[in-house]
């Protein structure tokens, strides 16, 4: 039986895709029509950007899953009118891509690079970085990307503390979990690498308090989500010196407005959400397995908790 699979995203993402998704589906031998338009009785699966104008899924009335094309789920999961399993965004490009991007970063706040890249006056600075296993590490949120990450650091010799609001357990890496977790995972920090979900329960993970429990000058990455960091607080922070920078590549509005104080901050380093891509060729095979396990009555990969959020 042909499945219907509609394509609810921005047209520029069709036009990365509109290749890529029909022959992954060929491959795991699900026979699809992959389109950008259907008459929503007559839709199977939606291959899904939140931003998309699909926001009611109501006449859908045979769907049977929704793919999301990212990473982040909360613009979609409380959408009161989506019935069926929502799976996130988890592929091997997705992966790769914050692997590199964290672990680029943590080596340049370790190295201290930038006093080389931006001290080309004739001063001879001879700075000498501790060893990576003399660089305490934290990671707040192991799932599937805060846990490659963490063990990729760890794989460099960094001491990498994980922590989670439920307990985890990861090869290599002190995992900590629940409040007194927290307070410990932050007071050995010196790079701090944000990688929890957006939910209510994460809103201003980093906030005066918690920015108060990381060692003096500790560095802030925050390839997650930008409404992990109270933003006042953590200007603040820059300015007292508790913390000496941070990197940040996500942001709570996007783009980030041409007005904000961090673009023209000396300890701050934005990228424009670039930390993890969803990259089209790896993305739709992960699309098309969850697909071809659906309607093989296995179980899908990745689904949404709705209760907590992701």
């Amino acid at each position: 039986m042909t499945v219907n699979v509609l394509f609810a995203a921005k047209d520029e993402a069709w036009e990365k895709y509109s290749q890529h998704l029909p022959e992954a589906l060929k491959e795991v031998g699900i026979d699809a029509k992959v389109s950008p338009s259907f008459p929503p009785e007559e839709v199977d699966y939606i291959v899904y950007a939140p931003n998309s104008s699909v926001q009611d899924f109501t006449p859908y009335t045979r769907l049977k899953a929704v793919l999301n094309l990212w990473a982040g789920v909360e613009d979609v999961v409380g959408n009161q009118t989506l019935k069926v399993p929502l799976a996130r965004m988890v592929d091997h490009g997705l992966t790769r891509g914050m692997i590199e991007w964290v672990t680029g970063h943590v080596l340049r706040h370790h190295l201290g690079m930038d006093l080389h890249i931006h001290g080309q006056d004739g001063k001879w600075r001879a700075y000498v970085p501790p060893l990576a296993e003399e660089r305490p590490v934290t990671i707040l949120g192991m799932g599937e990307l805060g846990t490659a990450c963490a063990q990729t650091l760890a794989g460099l010799g960094f001491p990498v503390t994980g922590w989670s609001r439920s307990p985890k357990q990861a090869e290599g890496i002190t995992c900590l979990s629940g409040p007194l977790g927290l307070k410990e995972a932050l007071s050995k920090a010196q790079i701090l690498v944000l990688l929890l979900p957006a939910t209510a329960a994460t809103e201003n993970t980093l906030n005066e308090e918690t920015l108060a429990q990381l060692p003096k000058g500790a560095v802030v990455l925050n390839p997650g989500r930008g409404a992990l960091i109270d933003d006042k607080a953590m200007l603040r922070a820059l300015e007292s010196g508790q913390i000496s920078h941070a990197t940040l590549d996500a942001f709570r509005n996007e783009p980030l407005p041409v007005t904000h104080p961090y673009w023209a901050h000396s300890k701050v380093t934005v990228t424009p959400h670039i930390a993890s891509a969803t990259r089209p060729r790896t993305a739709a095979r992960s699309v098309a397995e969850n697909i071809r396990r659906r309607e093989a009555g296995e179980p899908m990969l990745n689904l949404v908790d709705r209760a907590l959020g992701y």
